[in-house]
């Protein structure tokens, strides 16, 4: 007869007779397990969960009908994996005994050459799951704890029971119902609403069932290690390890719901760059994220600092260079509390009018983020993934956000905010899509390029997308060679406090910014000695507590490589909680008094020296000896004798 034997590496088959026994059938079943799978530690059960458990080694003498198994029953086996064998095993003779078994059978101590040698401590557990062992932010886990119920007050007008009672029109409403979402105006779930409507479907814990993750990670790209046997891509694919086709639809949800400047002055100074330069910035968001309570169990990221990173900056564009700080810039912002939340940069084009307004340039009848933009910040969530224990990847989506400053319809200055959808990172990433000249469009890529090398490593499904044509008819479209930009875009809103309270309370006229000498502005010892306050002199120490609490500035101290890491911790500890103690504390740090004698050795740069056309003493004295000092400088250099 047929018994089917079920593993948590797959399912196979085996032909056996009634009257065999379990002890004979161990070796064929550890022939289909894997190779470092304990043979004492295989178990049997009639049930997935709940059943009755017996180790195969407990059933000698015991044959397959006595149980009453049947033709084609199935039974549920569970093992311990051994970890592998290092050469930090030395003394391998104490561990070879005669409860050592070769394929299941006995063997005996005096055969060495038959024996199998365990490690001394084996692993005792099974294999955790991505999902078990993902550490989540603390505000998820906040977030979990929560039903998300919407509250309603009682009806004065429908309601007809008691204060105490409860019906269909004061209940709790779901925080994914779309009736509410809509008199509330809000476009998208959030990301933990979304996750409790595909949870309620996916997980019932009335049924007592193990959890499944109800959240999945697209996937476009040729899976590996397929179990069809056939060789790897390019050589073979099969309909197990292909990607299906892609049919995109707008994104009901997003990650992060609304982007909040602690400050104006955050985006008036990336603004003052392109008044005094002309030419467009771009910088990357610091901050925090925090509950957003306008939105049922929302989610918003609150934007402390800028930091702009080394760049080429145009009329019509930023080339990003090299970082080479980037790793000292985000210790700095762990140590003041903060993550790398998004990027912003700037999109602006003077309307030539005198009165400050901007061309308008980003509207519903062109593009909100062009297909090249989507690219760069599907790019930036790709590394910046967001750990949850709701994907069976322990990875879903990202929490980045991307904003934009551009003109409005009206010629105001605006800020926009946005994500790339889950479905345009993993196109991104599996290469599928590229940026377009048309902004407002995104190309799909061929299969046949010129270079065949790289097109046969890269597998292209079919891509398509839906619309509403001109009948009002849902219809679906075949992406290739283009499709518009909108369905790989996710809109967040934004804004700033009521009562601003930022972080760094030295934002209006702070430290120099980083990477701006184009316009004037360097980080230097002369720049942080004239904010502190400091000269050869005399020393400020109320100065010195007031202008601590700034981003930039405490970036450069840490270039500098004065203080200590303790005395850095001090510092940004006493920047953010603006405690005078904690300042005090910080100022007198022996690295803080080294510091303070370096900048006063140094002083202040002193003047520049006045050209000579503005010195009349020195002008006249120019004309009555004759020196032409209207000529350019090469000429004059050339009549110089070095005779």
């Amino acid at each position: 007869m047929l018994l089917r034997f079920r593993s948590p590496d797959g399912t196979f088959r085996l032909d056996v007779k009634p009257t065999d026994q379990f002890s004979s059938l161990q070796t064929k079943i550890l022939d289909n397990l894997p190779k470092n799978v304990d043979p004492s530690s295989v178990t049997l059960s009639n049930k997935p969960s709940g059943g009755e458990v017996r180790r195969i080694d407990d059933l000698q003498g015991v044959t397959i009908e006595t149980p009453g198994l049947r033709h084609g029953d199935i039974l549920f086996l569970n093992y311990t994996q051994l970890a592998s064998l290092s050469n930090g095993h030395a003394k391998a003779d104490a561990l070879i005994s005669s409860s050592n078994r070769l394929n299941g059978v006995p063997v005996a101590a005096s055969d060495p050459a038959n024996v199998v040698l365990v490690p001394a401590q084996a692993h005792n557990g099974e294999n955790v799951n991505p999902w078990e062992s993902v550490k989540q932010s603390a505000l998820d886990d906040e977030l979990d704890k929560e039903d998300g119920k919407i509250t309603r007050p009682f009806d004065q007008k429908m309601c007809r029971h008691g204060p105490k009672g409860m019906c269909d029109y004061c209940q709790p409403l779901e925080p994914y119902d779309a009736k509410y979402l809509e008199e509330k105006k809000v476009k998208h779930l959030s990301f933990h609403s979304y996750l409790r409507q595909i949870n309620s479907a996916t997980n019932k814990p009335e049924l007592k069932s193990s959890y499944i993750p109800p959240l999945s990670e697209p996937y476009y790209r040729v899976k590996k290690n397929c179990p069809a046997g056939h060789p790897l891509w390019p050589d073979g694919i099969c309909s197990k390890c292909q990607p299906s086709a892609i049919t995109l639809k707008p994104q009901s949800f997003r990650m992060v719901d609304h982007v909040e400047f602690a400050t104006p002055d955050l985006i008036n100074s990336l603004l003052d760059f392109w008044r005094r330069s002309g030419s467009q910035r771009i910088g990357f968001l610091y901050g925090r994220y925090a509950r957003y309570n306008e939105v049922p169990l929302g989610v918003k990221a609150v934007v402390e600092a800028i930091y702009e990173p080394p760049q080429v900056d145009e009329s019509d564009g930023v080339t990003l260079l090299d970082w080479d700080n980037e790793a000292a810039v985000e210790q700095v912002a762990r140590q003041c509390g903060l993550e790398r939340v998004g990027v912003i940069f700037t999109d602006l084009i003077d309307a030539g009018t005198g009165d400050g307004k901007v061309i308008c340039k980003r509207h519903i009848d062109s593009y909100f983020l062009s297909s090249l933009e989507i690219a760069f910040a599907a790019r930036l969530q790709a590394q910046h993934q967001k750990p949850t224990k709701w994907s069976d990847t322990g990875a879903f989506g990202s929490n980045f956000v991307t904003c934009v400053l551009s003109g409005d319809e009206e010629g105001a200055i605006a800020v926009s905010a946005f994500q790339a959808s889950n479905s345009a990172v993993e196109m991104i990433r599996a290469e599928i899509v590229e940026p377009s000249a048309d902004p407002s469009v995104m190309l799909v890529q061929n299969e046949d390029e010129p270079d065949a090398s790289h097109s046969r490593t890269r597998y292209i499904p079919e891509v398509f997308y839906r619309r509403i044509n001109e009948y009002a008819a849902s219809v679906q479209e075949n992406a290739k060679p283009s499709f518009p930009v909108e369905y790989l875009l996710v809109t967040l809103t934004h804004g700033f406090p009521s009562q601003p309270k930022p972080l760094f309370t030295e934002t209006r006229n702070g430290f120099p910014f980083a990477n701006r000498e184009i316009v004037g502005e360097s980080q230097d010892v002369q720049s942080l000695a004239k904010k502190l306050g400091l000269s050869s002199k005399r020393r400020d120490q109320d100065t010195e507590l007031a202008v601590l609490s700034d981003f930039h500035l405490l970036c450069f101290l840490h270039g500098m490589g004065v203080l200590s890491q303790d005395e850095e911790n001090q510092l940004c500890r006493a920047a953010v909680s603006h405690d005078l103690a904690d300042g005090l504390q910080a100022l007198s740090t022996s690295g803080w008094a080294t510091l303070v004698a370096i900048l006063q050795e140094s002083g202040e740069r002193p003047p520049k020296r006045p050209h000579l056309s503005n010195s009349p003493s020195r002008g006249q004295e120019a004309q009555s000896s004759g020196d032409a000092t209207s000529d350019p400088l090469a000429k004059r250099v050339k009549q110089i004798s070095l005779r």
